[in-house]
């Protein structure tokens, strides 16, 4: 987002922290509502662009969507898709990716609440890393063809009783409601919410074995020192890698493998 969208969406972001949730249920049924609005807005693209309208006064948008919603949700959603339809926006579309981000950040709320954020991590990086290995797996989930309850219903077959409630909806969510999106980009948008929840940075961590307590304790506590912020390790085991490790906490590669110093060894003899 940018411009006014950026400033749109901070002063929501702001409006959702002075809730001050720290229920649980509160924040599910939040995160569900606030859900429910987005694929309202996605299927009635009239109603979106109206909601929208740089042209229209905020305090007629707000009676429309009040008017809409007033009972069917709580009080609290209403009033953030209110203020949502007041704000401004670059586009349309930048409206609904903050209702959605707002979801998102309800959920991750609720996971605080049941003192579940590294499960919540965790199991979204776990589940990516499992639809990569699986094509399977991963044709069917993103196909087009294949309805969402039938989806939905994998995944709770797939999921129940190894992930917490909260990153099962999660990953339901960013599988039936795509929005164009590839599933490992929709995870890793939800990853980060949670990261930033408690200002926390997400460190890919490559080796070719296992890291112990000790030594991925280490790792972190460097981490932090060098970017000034908690880092939350997601470790990949890759034969590949051969020895060393490589880490990857955004765009940023710290890399140390055998593997790369070797394959820029062939490409000096080859030069």
């Amino acid at each position: 987002m940018r411009g006014a969208s950026r400033a749109s969406f901070a002063a929501l972001t702001e409006q959702l922290a002075a809730d001050n949730i720290t229920s649980a249920t509160v924040a599910t049924r939040l995160g569900n509502e606030l859900f429910a609005v987005v694929g309202l807005l996605d299927t009635e693209h009239g109603l979106r662009r109206a909601l929208s309208d740089p042209g229209k006064p905020a305090a007629e948008k707000a009676a429309v969507t009040s008017a809409l919603l007033h009972g069917k949700v709580s009080g609290r959603t209403e009033a953030l898709v209110v203020a949502a339809a007041e704000s401004r926006w670059a586009t349309s579309g930048d409206m609904v990716d903050a209702i959605e981000q707002l979801a998102v950040e309800a959920m991750v709320i609720a996971g605080e609440a049941e003192d579940g954020l590294d499960d919540l991590e965790d199991g979204l990086f776990r589940f990516g890393r499992v639809v990569s290995g699986q094509p399977e797996l991963r044709a069917a989930l993103a196909s087009t063809w294949l309805p969402g309850e039938r989806k939905e219903q994998m995944l709770t077959a797939l999921l129940r009783g190894k992930v917490t409630a909260v990153t099962l909806r999660l990953i339901i969510q960013m599988v039936t409601h795509p929005r164009g999106r590839g599933l490992t980009q929709a995870l890793d948008m939800c990853a980060s919410l949670a990261a930033r929840r408690r200002q926390q940075l997400i460190a890919v961590v490559r080796t070719a074995v296992e890291l112990s307590a000790a030594q991925r304790r280490r790792l972190a506590d460097a981490l932090a020192a060098s970017y000034g912020h908690p880092v939350h390790l997601n470790v990949v085991i890759d034969p590949s890698v051969v020895g060393g490790m490589s880490v990857q906490i955004g765009d940023e590669l710290i890399d140390g493998t055998a593997a790369t110093r070797l394959a820029a060894v062939r490409r000096k003899l080859a030069s």
